[in-house]
C-alpha cells in the first residue's frame, strides 16, 4: 500500500464521533430543491448525463488531496429575500458565499461548501444542508495538524462570524461524517412548505417577505382534493418549467398536503386567550366556534384566529387576521420550479378559478403552458433534509 493510501485510510478511521459516521453507500440524488432542482435522481444539477459520478470521483479526488481534512455535515437556517440564492454568484450575496466567508475567518484557509438543495432568490430555509472538510491547523506551529474540532466548537464559532455579518443566517446543528459521505447524493428526501395567507386586509410588514397573500376566501377542502390527484408517480411536465434540464419529468410525489394553522404572527385576543388556556396555563388547540360556523373546515386540531371581537366590534388600529394555509410537499426530487407551480395550481382551486377536473386536465397535459402561473418564491420553505445517519 502506498504512502497516500495509507493516509487516506488512517483518515477514514478518525471522525472526530464514529458513532455519527454513515457507511452507506450514497444514494444518488440530485438536490431536489423546487427552487433550483432542475435534476432528477442519476443527473444532479441538471448537469450533462453521467455528471453525478463525475461529481462523486470529483469528491473522492478532494479526499484524496486532503486525507487530513474532516468532513463536517452542517444544518442552516436562513432569510431567503436577503440572499440572492444560495449557491455562488459573481457580485451577489449568496448562502453558500456568507457560509464560505464565516468559515474561512474561523479556521484561517479557504473552504467548498457544498449544499444538499439549491435554493433561489427569496426561497427560505428552515434547515438546508451541506457539507464541509476542515483541516485544523495549529496556529502557533503553521504546518501542524491538530485533532478535528468538536461539532459544537464548530457550530459555535461560525455562528459567531455569521451573527457579526447581517444575523440572517444561522448553523442550526453539525455533525461529524466519513470522508465520502455527500450533502446531496446521501439525501433520502426533501420536505418543502409554502404558507399563504388569505383576506381582504392588507399584509402586515412582518409577513411581507414570509407568505403569498391571497385576498380571496380559500376553500380548503377543494385544495385536498386537487393534492389527491398529484400525489404518486407522474410526468410533471406541466410543472416542470423552461430551462429545467432534468433528463426526464417523471416523479414520485409522496406527499402533497394543504393544512391551515394558526398565524405566523398570532397575538390572541382575550377570548382566545380564555379558550386556549387550561387551568395550569398551558396552552390548549381548539378550534374556536366562529370558524367552524364559517364552513371551512380546518385540517388541524389548533385554534384558528376566526373572527374575533376586533373583528366583529373592530377596535380602533386592530388589524383583521388573515387565514393561514401551509403546503407541504415531499419527495426525492423536484423539476425545476415545481413545488410553486403546484402552490400555484393549488391556489387557483381554492379560489375556484379550477375544478378537480381541471387539476387532471392540467396533469396529463404534459404542458407547463397549460399550468397557472407559479407562487412567489418568498412563501416557500425548505424544510427538512433527511438522511440515513446511522452507523
Amino acid at each position: 500500500m502506498s504512502a497516500s493510501n495509507s493516509s487516506a485510510a488512517a483518515s477514514n478511521k478518525r471522525p472526530c464521533d464514529p458513532s455519527l459516521a454513515d457507511p452507506t453507500p450514497p444514494a444518488k440524488l440530485q438536490r431536489s430543491s423546487e427552487s433550483l432542482d432542475p435534476a432528477a435522481a442519476g443527473n444532479p444539477d441538471g448537469a450533462a448525463e453521467g455528471s453525478e459520478a463525475a461529481g462523486v470521483e470529483s469528491e473522492a479526488m478532494a479526499v484524496a488531496r486532503n486525507p487530513r481534512a474532516q468532513r463536517y455535515l452542517v444544518a442552516v437556517e436562513y432569510v431567503g429575500t436577503r440572499f440572492s440564492g444560495s449557491q455562488q454568484q459573481p457580485n451577489q450575496r449568496t448562502v453558500v458565499g456568507v457560509l464560505e466567508e464565516a468559515f474561512h475567518r474561523f479556521i484561517g484557509q479557504p473552504v467548498s461548501i457544498f449544499c444538499s438543495s439549491r435554493t433561489d432568490a427569496g426561497v427560505h430555509a428552515l434547515s438546508n444542508v451541506c457539507h464541509v472538510d476542515v483541516e485544523r491547523i495549529s496556529k502557533r506551529k503553521p504546518g501542524e495538524v491538530l485533532t478535528p474540532h468538536e461539532p459544537g466548537v464548530v457550530k459555535r464559532a461560525v455562528n459567531h462570524f455569521l451573527q457579526r455579518n447581517e444575523g440572517d443566517i444561522m448553523v442550526t446543528d453539525v455533525r461529524c461524517v466519513v470522508p465520502d459521505f455527500h450533502a446531496r447524493y446521501k439525501a433520502l428526501e426533501r420536505t418543502y412548505h409554502y404558507r399563504l395567507l388569505s383576506g381582504h386586509e392588507s399584509t402586515s410588514v412582518f409577513e411581507k417577505n414570509s407568505a403569498w397573500h391571497i385576498s380571496e376566501d380559500l376553500d380548503i377542502q377543494a385544495m385536498k382534493e386537487a393534492c389527491s390527484v398529484l400525489v404518486g408517480h407522474h410526468d410533471f411536465s406541466s410543472f416542470r418549467a423552461a430551462g429545467c434540464q432534468a433528463n426526464s419529468p417523471m416523479r414520485t410525489l409522496d406527499e402533497l398536503t394543504v393544512t391551515e394553522v394558526l398565524p405566523f404572527m398570532f397575538f390572541p385576543s382575550i377570548i382566545e386567550r380564555s379558550e386556549m388556556e387550561s387551568s395550569d396555563g398551558s396552552l390548549i388547540y381548539s378550534r374556536t366556534p366562529a370558524l367552524e360556523s364559517s364552513g371551512k373546515e380546518s385540517d388541524c386540531s389548533c385554534t384558528n384566529s376566526g373572527k374575533s371581537e376586533s373583528e366583529n366590534g373592530k377596535e380602533f388600529g386592530a388589524r383583521l387576521r388573515h387565514r393561514c394555509f401551509v403546503v407541504t410537499a415531499r419527495a426525492r426530487s423536484f423539476l425545476y420550479h415545481q413545488v410553486r407551480l403546484m402552490v400555484g395550481l393549488l391556489k387557483a382551486v381554492g379560489t375556484g378559478n379550477l375544478t378537480t377536473a381541471d387539476v387532471e386536465r392540467i396533469l396529463n397535459s404534459k404542458a407547463v403552458t397549460a399550468a397557472p402561473p407559479m407562487a412567489p418564491a418568498c412563501g416557500l420553505y425548505l424544510a427538512n433534509v433527511k438522511y440515513d445517519l446511522s452507523v
